[in-house]
């Protein structure tokens, strides 16, 4: 055994944060948009001085829950209110804007932060038919993201020298790393892209936690074999695993801190719609039906809950799992101060 693998996985890869910009409901009143970006702002600068390598936001159109609808836009503002954590999107969907724009809001970016933007990658349509409808999106719309992902990348990448009929301003020259959310389908399409991959969603845990020792994760390890290094952009395959997770002082804190939003996502599969995280205390549980209450505990299977010890022995199992070379951590909490609490002792899991 070398003494790389001696040393703990969580020592050895980075840590990286995802904020979807979770809006928030207390005793029926609803928390303004403005302090909730104020407080995914705070959040980065916290961060930051704590050590994480990334900082990403999200996308999602009239979801009630969520107010990170413009992520580029969230971006800019973060990268001018912190100075060296890498600021990125969780991702941009593609289907819902066009390349040569989005290109261009990606390579403006760059040029107001350089060396410090990422861009996510996903093919995510709208969350409802009306939705949908709003973002011009037809039936095809979620199909046609690898020719998106294709022609974005051509304008990201256009060096001005090849005579094309259209070039991206600014010029981004390849300086911004890309990255594909992947589901099944797109695991393979990073891999002939040449980008980064982030892996996570239903089933990612369980699949590590039943894994026998040594076993790895199949899809990653198809991206792996097959990765085609690209001339401009990336020269080996890096896996981004994505996995919800709340830390705290006591693990029954830590497991209460992760119940608002499985409470929510378990209500939008009723109600059609996600909702305002609300605190602990104002969840009817009892009003479930057993239909929902095992929809939430499927949820809360998928989060890694625990006190600092505990958290680390299940993300070495997920990065061993997956081979991962970097932990996205995502997840909405009611409480500001209790996500403030969790990402410091998230933090001190890295410090070994």
């Amino acid at each position: 055994m070398t003494t790389f693998d001696r040393i703990p996985a969580t020592a050895r890869v980075p840590l990286s944060l995802l904020d979807r910009a979770n809006t928030r409901r207390r005793g029926g009143v609803a928390v303004e948009p403005s302090q909730i970006l104020a407080d995914v702002i705070t959040r980065a600068q916290a961060a930051e001085a704590l050590g994480f390598h990334r900082f990403w936001v999200a996308e999602h159109h009239a979801v009630p829950g969520i107010a990170g609808s413009a992520p580029t836009v969230l971006m800019a503002a973060l990268a001018a209110r912190t100075e060296r954590i890498r600021i990125g999107s969780g991702g941009i969907m593609l289907p819902d804007h066009q390349p040569l724009v989005m290109a261009e809001q990606i390579a403006t970016l760059q040029a107001l932060a350089p060396g410090r933007i990422d861009a996510g990658l996903g093919s995510s349509v709208g969350f409802t038919a009306p939705v949908r409808r709003a973002l011009r999106q037809d039936d095809s719309a979620r199909f046609d993201a690898g020719d998106q992902a294709r022609e974005l990348i051509a304008y990201l990448d256009d060096r001005h020298d090849d005579g094309a009929e259209v070039t991206a301003q600014p010029a981004d020259r390849s300086q911004t790393p890309l990255f594909v959310l992947a589901s099944s389908r797109s695991i393979p399409l990073a891999a002939q892209l040449g980008t980064g991959v982030v892996v996570g969603g239903p089933g990612l845990m369980a699949a590590a936690r039943d894994a026998d020792p040594g076993e790895h994760h199949e899809g990653i390890a198809t991206y792996r074999r097959d990765f085609v290094p690209s001339e401009h952009r990336r020269q080996a395959p890096w896996v981004v695993v994505a996995v919800s997770a709340a830390v705290a002082d006591n693990a029954e804190d830590a497991a209460q801190l992760a119940l608002p939003e499985a409470w929510a996502l378990t209500r939008s599969r009723t109600v059609g719609s996600f909702e305002p995280l609300q605190p602990v205390d104002e969840l009817d549980l009892a009003s479930l039906s057993d239909r929902e209450r095992h929809r939430l505990h499927e949820h809360l299977d998928q989060v890694i809950t625990g006190t600092p010890d505990q958290v680390r022995e299940q993300l070495e199992r997920l990065i061993d799992f997956a081979g991962a070379d970097e932990v996205l951590v995502t997840g909405g909490m009611a409480d500001p101060a209790a996500q403030r609490r969790s990402d410091e002792l998230l933090a001190q899991v890295w410090r070994i």
